[in-house]
Formats: structure tokens, sequence, C-alpha cells
């Protein structure tokens, strides 16, 4: 079999998997949003809006329990998407919202989610000592990667991308990395979480 042909029913096997085995409606496939070592990539899937309910997801915790995302109920979550942890930037950039987890409050959540295997995760989270973010796991099924769209279709990893929610559930910021090998600049988003964890409840 040729590389060429493996390439494509690669291809193929991916779309098929981003859409649940049903190819009854198209992806949305997005260009000209994101690079990665100065090649273009393709982001699968509709975007997610500042505004608009944060959608819900599943995905595969350290413990390989599933944890199912739902935004609202009073809590301000940081949902920090990156290609792989065993890479420096996105290593630094978990890293660093760990290290600024205990300045934001009890009411602010930190989420980071990779495609990397949860045994993976464990084992970076215990080697950094990393402890008070949670890492979940979207290699089983793709749920994050589908509600927010940020699927490279080359590799299958997932974009980098930071998402804050409200309170009330709703996507007060949004920050897609237009150079995946760039960290997110983090002043604006720990300015958003802030300022959305001042907000009462009912507001």
């Amino acid at each position: 079999m040729t590389l060429t042909r493996i390439s494509i029913l690669s291809s193929l096997t991916l779309l098929l998997l981003f859409v649940g085995g049903c190819a009854v409606s198209p992806v949305t496939q997005r260009t000209g949003l994101v690079t990665l070592n100065g090649q273009p990539m393709t982001l699968l899937g509709n975007s997610a809006r500042v505004g608009e309910i944060a959608p819900t997801f599943k995905a595969v915790a350290n413990n390989m329990t599933v944890f199912h995302f739902r935004p609202g109920h009073g809590k301000v979550w940081i949902l920090s998407s990156v290609p792989s942890l065993d890479t420096p930037v996105c290593s630094l950039e978990t890293r660093h919202f760990n290290l600024v987890a205990s300045t934001l409050g009890k009411d602010v959540g930190i989420i980071t989610i990779s495609m990397d295997l949860p045994f993976a995760q464990k084992r970076w989270c215990g080697d950094k000592g990393v402890k008070h973010i949670m890492t979940l796991s979207d290699y089983r099924f793709h749920s994050f990667a589908k509600a927010y769209g940020v699927l490279m279709k080359q590799n299958g990893l997932l974009a980098r991308q930071v998402v804050v929610v409200g309170k009330n559930g709703k996507i007060v910021y949004m920050q897609l990395v237009p150079n995946i090998a760039h960290p997110p600049h983090y002043a604006p988003v720990l300015a958003a979480a802030r300022r959305a964890a001042a907000i009462p409840y009912n507001q």
C-alpha cells in the first residue's frame, strides 16, 4: 500500500471518527486560522462563540473515569486545549496555569485538554508537580474537539486555544493562538477569569 493511499485512508478515518461514524452531514473545515511549524492547519468543526452557552463535552480523566463538563452552576472555567503535554510550549503553558490557579480563587477551575493518553497525562502531572488544575484526554470521544472546533485535520491533535466560561455558563473570552508553536497571551485570559469570578451567579 502506497504512502499516498495510507494518507487518504487516514484522513477518511479521521473524518468518520469526528462525526461519530455518521457521514450524513459534511464536516465544516476552517482554514487560514492557525499554523504549525509554518504550515497552515485545517480545523474541523464549528467554533464556539463568545456570548453563547459553552458546549458540554466528555473526556477521560487521569484515572480513566469519564468526566462530563457542564458549564454554569456558579463556577468560572478556563478551558485550555493543547496539542501535547510532552512538548515544551504545552508543558510551559500548563505549568503556568497550574502556578496561577491558586491566585484565582475557589470559584475558578482550570482544565487542560489534549489528545495525550490519560496514562501519559498522569505521568506528566506527577513529573511536573501539577496538582492545582485538571488534565483531560480527548483521545477516546473527540467530544471537546467536536464541540469547540479545534481538531487539526493534518495530525489529529487539538489546536492551542483558551476559553473562559462565566458562572452562568456563557463564554466570556476566547483566544485561538494563530501560531501553535507559541503560548497564549496569559494576561487577558486571567483578567477575563477574574472579572467573571467577580460577577454574581444570577447576573
